[in-house]
Formats: structure tokens, C-alpha cells, sequence
């Protein structure tokens, strides 16, 4: 059974070491991205239930004498308010609008890496196809939709195996961030407690994403 090393050109020959560092190094960007994402995505949570909080209706026994015996015109407005002061009111209100903005930017910087992500595997694609004829004989596909072949890399990785790990470290990658993409355009002022609460749990998993195929390409670089 003929090896990749023998099916590609060696004038190929660390090509894709390069092309596959590179690809790794906007995976990592692409990854702290993420990271920051779940934390602003946290704080619009935040922001919005303390927003939202139910003002006190009626006071108990004990709390309407406490009122009586220290009734100022600052206490009333602060009752008025719904026993929240309306400069904290504001505070969050400002961290709302700001979490979502840097959200939209956050969404704005992972597409960037995204679009170059995709343009790595279109470069390895035409790089594997001019090394050689007979990669059809391999039925290799750059655009996966499993993931089934990669958990283990070989001792000594050939070109095509870092072709085949770039393609499927991708496609888990793009997944995600369509993922994100989608929650951030879908937060606004009436998002549900329940839909916010899904939310921040699938950011944080990364559903889409196998961390030991990940780490099994980080071991590709190293």
C-alpha cells in the first residue's frame, strides 16, 4: 500500500508544515476569541436579568417600619423605583448595551479568521492536487462532515495527513462559530431567561468541536 510520502512531489515536502503551523495559530486566535465571547456574552446576560428584575410590590411588615422610622425624600424616590436605585438601573443598562457591541465586534474578528481559515484549506486543496494525479485514487475530501480517520495522528505525518487534519479542524471550527454567530444576532431586549440560559451553556461547550482531534493537531505543530 503506497504511503503519503510516495504519492506527493517532494518538492512539497514541508509545505504543509507551513500551511498547517499558520492554520494553527488562527485556530488559537480563533479560540481566545471564543473565550472572550462567553465572557461578554455572560455579562449581556447579566446586565439584562438585573434589568428585568421585578420591582417589590408590596414590602414586609418588618421593612415598611424600617421605612417609616428613616422616610427622607431620598427613600421615596428609591420606593418610587421600585427599591432600586435608579443610577445602578442605569449602570447596567450601559454594560448591556456595551456587551452586546463588543459581541458584534467579537462575531465581526472571528469571521476575519474564518475567511482565513478557509482560505488555508484552499491552499493546501490546490497544493495536494498539483503534487500529484493520483490523489483521486485516495478519495480525499478537504471539506468533511465527520470526523472519522483523525483521532490518531501517524508517527511520521505525511503531507496529506496534515491536509486531512486541516480540513476537519476547520469544519469543527466554522461550525462553532456559525453557532455564535447565530446567538449573538439573535440577542436582543426581549431575549427569554431560558434562551439566554441555553445560550451561554452551548457557547461554553463548543458542541461542535472534539478537544482530542484538537489537541491531536496541536501535536502536528509541535
Amino acid at each position: 500500500m503506497k504511503t503519503s510520502e510516495t504519492i506527493l512531489k517532494s518538492e512539497t515536502k514541508g509545505k504543509f508544515v507551513k500551511i498547517f503551523s499558520h492554520f494553527m495559530e488562527r485556530v488559537a486566535k480563533f479560540e481566545e476569541l471564543s473565550a472572550a465571547g462567553n465572557r461578554l456574552l455572560v455579562s449581556f446576560r447579566q446586565g439584562l436579568e438585573y434589568i428585568r428584575r421585578p420591582s417589590i410590590d408590596k414590602p414586609s411588615e418588618l421593612l415598611e417600619k424600617v421605612i417609616k422610622a428613616n422616610y427622607t425624600d431620598r427613600m421615596q424616590s428609591y420606593i418610587k423605583a421600585g427599591y432600586v436605585h435608579t443610577y445602578t438601573r442605569a449602570e447596567n443598562l450601559n454594560k448591556l448595551n456595551t456587551s452586546h457591541s463588543q459581541l458584534l465586534d467579537n462575531a465581526s474578528k472571528a469571521k476575519d479568521i474564518i475567511n482565513e481559515l478557509e482560505c488555508l484549506v484552499e491552499e493546501a486543496k490546490v497544493a495536494l492536487e498539483a503534487a500529484s494525479e493520483s490523489l483521486q485514487d485516495y478519495n480525499l475530501d478537504l471539506d468533511p462532515e465527520e470526523d472519522a480517520g483523525v483521532s490518531c495522528v501517524p508517527a511520521v505525518p505525511g503531507d496529506v495527513d496534515y491536509a486531512i487534519m486541516l480540513a476537519v479542524v476547520y469544519s469543527m471550527v466554522k461550525q462553532d462559530y456559525v453557532m455564535q454567530e447565530k446567538i449573538v444576532s439573535a440577542l436582543n431586549l426581549k431575549t427569554s431567561s431560558g434562551e439566554l440560559e441555553s445560550y451561554c451553556l452551548m457557547w461554553s461547550l463548543h458542541p461542535f468541536v472534539n478537544d482530542e482531534i484538537v489537541h491531536q493537531a496541536w501535536k502536528l505543530v509541535a
